[in-house]
């Protein structure tokens, strides 16, 4: 095999890795500051200031992975990029304007006066859910292979507000570990309420996937392939009992494992993740197109690796130092 074919062969799937590890950081980074937008409106203006505090420092660069995934779907995979967002181009409209409006009110709230404060934090829970929703509609019918049926609209519904649930939960682990007193403690209320909706949502769309496509049916439930594979819906299984057994009685005295349930929750989004690109490769557009179909071409696909080599590690660099810096107890955010 020359060079060239190699390279053919391989930059396509680093491309695809890179976009895979951009998309599942952002889902866990940015899915708990989405989640702590969505639960807001539940506690006072006090609490709710330590509460937007807390991701203060973080948010803004977790959006950043998303700005990454999309820009590697638009250079690397064109073919795909056109596909997928034109099949879904309402909900990712919804999606942009959720942000926008996440990201107006964070900064007016601040500085806004009292009398109007409300207003801008109404917006900014309405932004947070927009979001949430929006990229749950768009995974439920990614799954389904974009269908566009009335069918294809109710499970993307369905997978919206599991989606937008799961975001919830991880937000509410993450005022676990960074709260404390009578915020922590309706944080723990939070995580009780929201596991079983986070974990029908996984369940439903591990059904969806086999059943939309023979050949994902296939991959899971042939032998030898099924025991190769039962260790990941196990392992989430298992997480998922380790989780609500810690939430359920936290928090804990000394506030021992405050960071256990984030973790846990990660590590299901991690395994969720990995079925589904089990599921899917090597398409990139389900049933539509593979990776090396929609890629573009060798040439450019690496002088985009050159940049991507450079721009990675500075995104993990500053988002690693972010976290280390602001990794204490949340306090209010302040511009003053």
């Amino acid at each position: 095999m020359t060079i060239e074919q190699m390279l053919a062969d391989w930059l396509p799937l680093a491309f695809v890795g890179l976009m895979g590890l951009s998309i599942l950081i952002y889902v866990v980074l940015d899915g708990f500051d989405l989640g702590v937008g969505i639960l807001s409106p539940l506690v006072n203006e006090g609490e709710r200031d330590i509460m937007i505090g807390s991701i203060g420092p973080f948010w803004d660069a977790n959006e950043t992975w998303l700005v990454l995934a999309v820009g590697l779907l638009l250079v690397a995979f064109p073919a795909a990029h056109g596909t997928i967002l034109t099949a879904l181009y309402l909900p990712t409209l919804l999606l942009l304007i959720g942000l926008i409006l996440r990201g107006v009110a964070f900064e007016f709230r601040a500085k806004a006066p009292s009398a109007r404060k409300r207003t801008w934090d109404m917006t900014f829970f309405a932004g947070s859910a927009m979001s949430a929703l929006a990229q749950g509609y768009m995974l439920g019918v990614y799954v389904i292979g974009l269908d566009q049926s009335l069918s294809g609209f109710a499970f993307g519904l369905l997978t919206g507000v599991c989606l937008a649930a799961a975001y919830a939960f991880i937000g509410a682990t993450w005022l676990l570990a960074k709260t404390e007193g009578v915020l922590q403690l309706a944080a723990a209320q939070w995580a009780r309420r929201l596991i079983l909706p986070m974990a029908l949502g996984m369940v439903a769309i591990s059904i969806a996937s086999p059943l939309a496509s023979d050949e994902i049916f296939a991959k899971w439930f042939r032998l030898p392939e099924a025991l190769y594979l039962a260790p990941i819906p196990l392992m989430a299984g298992g997480l998922f009992v380790l989780l609500f057994l810690l939430v359920r009685d936290m928090p804990f005295t000394g506030d021992r494992l405050r960071w256990a349930p984030f973790g846990i929750t990660a590590a299901i989004f991690i395994l969720g993740f990995v079925g589904l690109a089990y599921s899917f490769f090597p398409y990139i557009v389900p049933g539509q197109l593979t990776i090396w179909q929609a890629a573009a071409s060798r040439d450019a696909l690496l002088i985009i690796l050159y940049g991507a080599v450079f721009v990675l590690p500075i995104i993990l660099g500053y988002t690693v130092f972010a976290y280390r810096v602001f990794g204490g107890k949340a306090t209010v955010l302040r511009y003053e």
